[in-house]
């Protein structure tokens, strides 16, 4: 159990397909006649518990948050120029959501820039919009968490750097 990752309540996760969520608990229970030791993580924003057992967490994907670091370069991203490919949308979509579940902070900053639209520009596709507002809520969650301000001011300054670009 060394080579594992140590959680404490209180500590926040990033979980690849929920986002950023903080560790409640760790469980002991009996399932199936088995005693397991679960960490239990609270998702605010979906209301949502999820209990993973300790021997599955490691290749869950459960991180903790990124550094300062990584989430500099994933706002370097977003001043980057988007690239679209012209692929159909179906296939751009699944590669997207594919990008925002690995949970890497810059995949999902690329897929904010790539679907960003200023007031001058042509409006997005109901699709395109889901994709892009999912992108946007994940990459703000974690910025928020590491910098320690609300969502809102997040998504400002997330919102800034993409006008600036």
């Amino acid at each position: 159990m060394s080579n594992q990752v140590q959680y404490a309540p209180e500590d926040y996760v990033v979980y690849p397909t929920h986002g950023v969520g903080q560790v409640l608990a760790i469980e002991k229970q009996t399932i199936g006649g088995h005693a397991l030791e679960l960490l239990v993580i609270g998702f605010e924003r979906d209301r949502m518990k999820l209990r993973i057992p300790m021997p599955k967490v490691k290749g869950s994907g459960l991180r903790r948050l990124s550094t300062k670091k990584v989430m500099e370069s994933a706002l370097v991203t977003l001043r980057g120029k988007a690239r679209v490919k012209r692929t159909m949308w179906s296939r751009r979509a699944q590669e997207y959501e594919a990008k925002i579940n690995s949970g890497d902070p810059v995949s999902i900053a690329e897929v904010v820039r790539d679907l960003y639209r200023s007031a001058s520009q042509p409006e997005q596709s109901y699709s395109e919009r889901q994709i892009y507002e999912l992108a946007l809520e994940r990459l703000t969650c974690e910025l928020a968490a590491i910098e320690d301000i609300d969502a809102m001011t997040a998504t400002q300054k997330v919102e800034k750097l993409l006008n600036a670009a």
